[in-house]
């Protein structure tokens, strides 16, 4: 018999065309909801070389022509972050997610604190209060110091967990009297899937075959960086739990990178197989953190190149999270491939026995908004039902692409009401972030596309900051205007008309 969740994709694709809210205003989600954006520190500091810091993986992978361009300027956040705030506060952020420069704060990932770093974060810290900015702290978004990927290996050596637990106790003692919201690890399932596994992202390790890598092993790298990434966050968490929640009262979590999945057929199989997917997926990081042991199927198809946790590493991982962070973008389809468990040297891709199509949603298609609430609400009914904070959802648009973007902002309508009435249904989803606040430097392309909400001039020396059309709506929407579908095709004609002043600095 097919689990439960398979009717509800049914019910799901049987009632699209009247799911999404239509009309809707921030006042209508539940009293204390977030609303937000984010970026990352090496996707919009800057200053890669300034005052001690040092590289960091994602440093080495894009000077190695591995991408168009660098974050050695990004957005130059690391100056203007004063500015940049001012303009969240303009816009009307509740919250802003960023995460803090482990080689900025500590540059050697162990030992002596950077005073200079420090003191940079604390005045983000104190800057974002000062508006009434909620800061969202995640402490590692792909960008492992290279020293420790250099000394030995990084995520694919379990003393790396150690050297993270450290790391975090700096950043709960200095800045927790003010930070309330942690992510240990950003997407440890989409990190290692493209760093460790496909090779299209730092620290660039894949078999040979696979992208052309100098070192790695597609086989078994991947299932060792999460197995330790997942034991770093534990042991962040039982750090903050026993030393500084009381105190700080405060909240610990990890974000999980996750596709919609609908199955490519009707068949049987492939739902059987969409199903597969979502454990290998979903369930690789969710699974331990609600039920302390890695998806049986995982285990079956992946054998002796998925580590084992321990009893005691099972206790300690379980029930870890206070929150789950829930990445989405894309919606896949998927296709049964059983001929795939026969490969000599299977990577977790062949482990799935899955064949997967997607593109990036838009919010025209007809399934497309459906990939977030087919998310939530697989975490309702499969893990309990968790707290859960998006905390990245966008569209991207190419860099140099008119200011009045509305593509985005029928995006950002169309998957704000899809979380709405999830919200309606029963989803116990606290928040939403829109990737990403400005045009950051890319994971995947560097700098030809972007998601910002605002448009950073790179011609202008002093970078300057424009609002696009999805800041200006997004902007009504916080401050509590009604927004309704129909008037998202008549936003570009009033776009001079609108009353929130975002384009003065």
């Amino acid at each position: 018999m097919l689990r439960p969740f398979f009717l509800l994709i049914f019910l799901l694709n049987l009632a699209a065309s009247a799911l999404t809210a239509v009309e809707y205003t921030k006042n209508d989600f539940p009293p204390g909801f977030i609303f937000g954006s984010g970026t990352s520190a090496y996707q919009v500091e800057g200053a890669a070389n300034e005052d001690g810091r040092t590289p960091s993986i994602w440093d080495t992978f894009a000077h190695a022509g591995n991408v168009l361009g660098n974050g050695d300027i990004a957005c130059d956040e690391y100056h203007k972050y004063k500015e940049d705030v001012k303009l969240m506060a303009k816009t009307g952020l509740d919250a802003y997610r960023f995460s803090i420069s482990w080689s900025r704060l500590i540059p050697n990932g162990r030992g002596p604190v950077n005073p200079k770093g420090l003191q940079y974060y604390n005045n983000l810290i104190n800057e974002l209060i000062s508006y009434g900015i909620q800061p969202h702290v995640t402490l590692h978004h792909s960008d492992l110091p290279q020293a420790l990927e250099d000394e030995y290996g990084g995520w694919i050596n379990r003393m790396i967990v150690k050297d993270f637990t450290a790391y975090a106790d700096v950043c709960f003692r200095e800045f927790g009297d003010r930070v309330s919201y942690w992510t240990t690890v950003n997407e440890p399932n989409g990190f290692v899937m493209i760093g460790y596994d496909f090779g299209i992202g730092p620290p660039k390790r894949c078999s040979s075959s696979f992208n052309n890598c100098s070192r790695g092993n597609s086989s078994t790298e991947p299932y060792m960086a999460v197995h330790h990434l997942l034991l770093a966050h534990a042991s962040v968490a039982g750090l903050y739990k026993k030393n500084y929640q009381d105190k700080q009262h405060g909240y610990i979590g990890l974000s999980i990178f996750s596709f919609g999945a609908f199955p490519l057929t009707n068949s049987k199989e492939d739902a059987i197989a969409t199903q597969r997917y979502f454990d290998f997926l979903i369930g690789w990081v969710a699974n331990p953190l609600v039920y302390g042991d890695y998806p049986k199927i995982m285990k079956q198809n992946a054998g002796s190149r998925l580590p084992a946790f321990t009893d005691h590493e099972s206790q300690q991982i379980k029930g870890s999270a206070d929150f789950i962070g829930v990445i989405n973008y894309y919606t896949v389809y998927i296709k049964d491939n059983p001929s795939s468990l026969k490969q000599k040297h299977r990577d977790w891709s062949a482990d799935t026995a899955t064949k997967f199509f997607f593109k990036q949603d838009t919010a025209a298609s007809s399934n497309e908004p459906l990939s977030l609430q087919i998310v939530l609400e697989y975490f309702k009914q499969v893990y309990g039902n968790p707290p859960i904070y998006i905390h990245e959802n966008g569209l991207a648009t190419p860099r140099n692409s008119s200011l009045e973007d509305i593509s985005r902002v029928e995006y950002l309508h169309a998957y704000i009401g899809i979380v709405l009435d999830t919200v309606r249904n029963g989803s116990n989803t606290r928040g939403y972030f829109v990737w990403s606040f400005l045009d950051v430097f890319e994971l995947l392309d560097g700098y030809k596309s972007s998601y910002g909400l605002y448009y950073v001039d790179r011609d202008d020396p002093d970078l300057k900051r424009y609002p696009k059309l999805s800041a200006h709506w997004y902007s009504q929407f916080l401050k509590g205007r009604s927004v309704r579908s129909d008037e998202v095709f008549s936003l570009e004609k009033n776009i001079s008309s609108l009353s929130y002043d975002l384009d003065s600095q």
